[in-house]
């Protein structure tokens, strides 16, 4: 495995209904597992999915011995809401042992994430606009939620901000905050953590622009930039963070060019390892955004869009060696590989593999 990377992709295994209306028929099977060459981009499937209900996000736990995936559903295992299922990883070959689910409480759960320590689990529901907070127990499973967080509230777009949208969960790069950009309301919500009670309580809120539609956000490697995208706007905002859970705005960049917002909503954002270069995915004009990141301001300057290989880039991950960037879209049933040129951002193409309605990518760190 010395020139390879495994990497777990998340699908759509089942029929999903989105905030926009379209109804979306999964045509996955579960958890592939894939190897990507290091020396060559090649990118290949390693074995059988692993079949699962709607796994459209996966995290891994710190140590890689454990992986986290939502059951992105409105009914789960004859209760109404999603689920959020662990699973063993085998060293020997990434195999997947199932150690059991938890109803989300909520509808949709669309991210979920884990702290450093591997103790808690956090996911975000979509639809109704929730967050449920798991400890996970010495096995890697998940003990019964700790807590439950529903979001009030609404913003201008009536047809996309009737109500609240939770849509993942980011800590802060000391994890003594979690921040959940809400879609629905153009909030960046802020919680103090508390690991030793398995809470989180309500801190100062970051107002987005209104209608905007924030949706993840990332941490630049020296903790000061934040930068978010907005899938309603087609934008990226930087924000600059004061280290005790308060924002501010700094820069707002389009991800298209002004006559390409039609039909066009953000999906994903990530930096290299390094912190030079930043890229956002691109919905309806189906490209990869690609900026130069100032060391010392954070401000983003415009360098690309490159097409994506495919239709609705919904996920993309940034390899921890930051070669390779690798992207799944969603609607055209194929998952992209493209090198990255360490000198100026650059994106050339590398492979292309058929894989169902995939929908996340998660490469594993060692």
């Amino acid at each position: 495995m010395n020139h390879f990377r495994r990497i777990y992709a998340g699908t759509y295994s089942r029929p999903i209904l989105f905030g926009t209306g379209e109804v979306l028929e999964g045509k996955g099977r579960g958890i592939y597992r894939l190897l990507l060459d290091l020396d060559t981009g090649e990118l290949r499937h390693e074995g059988e999915p692993v079949e699962a209900d709607n796994p459209s996000y996966l995290c891994l736990s710190p140590d890689g011995n454990f992986l986290y995936s939502v059951n992105e559903l409105k009914e789960y295992q004859g209760q109404p809401g999603g689920g959020v299922s662990a699973y063993r990883i085998r060293r020997e070959d990434g195999s997947l042992d199932f150690l059991g689910s938890r109803p989300t409480l909520g509808t949709d759960p669309c991210h979920v994430s884990v702290n450093s320590g591997g103790t808690h689990v956090f996911v975000s529901n979509f639809m109704s606009g929730s967050v449920c907070v798991y400890p996970v127990m010495a096995d890697g499973s998940l003990a019964p939620h700790s807590q439950l967080i529903q979001h009030q509230g609404s913003s201008v777009d009536p047809a996309r901000q009737k109500g609240p949208h939770a849509h993942s969960l980011i800590l802060s790069p000391d994890e003594r905050f979690a921040f959940v950009p809400d879609l629905g309301t153009d909030h960046l919500a802020a919680y103090r953590t508390d690991f030793e009670r398995s809470l989180l309580s309500p801190s100062a809120d970051f107002c987005a622009l209104p209608g905007s539609g924030p949706r993840f956000c990332e941490f630049h490697r020296n903790g000061r930039f934040c930068y978010l995208i907005n899938e309603l706007s087609s934008t990226i905002s930087l924000l600059y963070y004061d280290g005790n859970g308060g924002f501010t705005l700094k820069q707002t960049v389009d991800t298209v060019p002004q006559g390409c917002k039609t039909g066009n909503i953000c999906a994903d954002l990530h930096l290299t390892p390094d912190g030079r270069f930043l890229y956002g995915s691109n919905r309806g004009h189906d490209s990869l955004s690609v900026y130069r990141v100032d060391p010392d301001s954070g401000t983003l300057s415009w360098l690309d869009n490159i097409p994506c290989g495919g239709r609705t880039p919904r996920n993309f991950a940034v390899d921890p060696a930051g070669r390779y960037l690798i992207v799944a879209n969603q609607d055209s049933d194929n998952i992209l590989t493209f090198h990255i040129d360490p000198s100026d951002g650059s994106l050339t193409r590398a492979w292309e593999l058929a894989c169902p309605t995939p929908v996340c990518v998660k490469p594993v760190r060692s």
